[in-house]
């Protein structure tokens, strides 16, 4: 027991930590409906979090970055993106019209899972140098966009109020593209800090950036070439 403790016990901290905000926000909040709506994020997210931890453990930070984005994730269910009182104060410090929540829970989810991302990629589809950090920054963008296109339809299906409480686009008729774009600039910010520290601690990092931009010996063309070579050999 001990020993499991140390070697999971950080981990477990940071479920115990979820589990109490995930609790709290699930405790009279302000929209049950929007609750619900927001929490099937988090109904298909855990589990996979979970079950993957015992076949494919992520590093402690991974695992805590992404524990930071769903708690701000959950607090906002709590309230609704629209009317999490911290948004009006970042409204007051930024001089904007409208609550601010939103916007820092996007931007949020660039610079909080772009890294763990790019932890599975690069132990995964064995990215080097430059791809590393640009596949997180594309997989970041590519994953915003899809969350859009899903609340989109999610708020056509349900009652006008509860779709314009899920939505929290507060009239902005380009929410969506502005929500898309903190994502990315988060996902290049934290990718960028990467890269920096990679620059400092690793003497190969130049020579890993420029070697990943070059075909490698004995590469070959894909498309027909590769078609072509897969036929001769069917009929051969």
């Amino acid at each position: 027991m001990l020993n499991f403790l140390h070697q999971h016990g950080f981990r477990l901290s940071l479920l115990t930590l979820f589990a109490l905000t995930w609790g709290w926000s699930a405790w009279e909040p302000l929209h049950p409906d929007d609750w619900l709506l927001e929490n099937y994020l988090v109904f298909a997210a855990l589990p996979v979090i979970l079950l993957s931890a015992r076949t494919f453990p992520l590093s402690n930070i991974s695992y805590t970055l992404i524990t930071l984005f769903m708690c701000l994730h959950v607090i906002g269910s709590h309230y609704t993106y629209a009317e999490t009182p911290f948004g009006y104060t970042l409204q007051a410090w930024l001089g904007s019209e409208r609550n601010m929540y939103d916007r820092l829970v996007h931007f949020s989810f660039g610079l909080l899972l772009a890294y763990p991302v790019r932890e599975i990629l690069v132990r995964l589809a064995r990215l080097r140098g430059f791809w590393g950090y640009f596949f997180p920054v594309d997989v970041t963008f590519a994953l915003s966009s899809i969350y859009e296109i899903i609340e989109w339809q999610a708020a056509k299906a349900v009652s006008p109020e509860l779709g314009a409480a899920f939505l929290g686009s507060q009239g902005d008729i380009w929410d969506a593209q502005k929500d898309m774009l903190l994502a990315g600039l988060g996902s290049i910010t934290t990718m960028l800090l990467v890269f920096a520290l990679n620059l400092w601690l690793n003497s190969n990092a130049w020579s890993e950036i420029r070697n990943s931009l070059k075909a490698p010996p004995g590469d070959r063309a894909l498309g027909e070439a590769r078609l072509r070579h897969w036929w001769n050999s069917r009929r051969g």
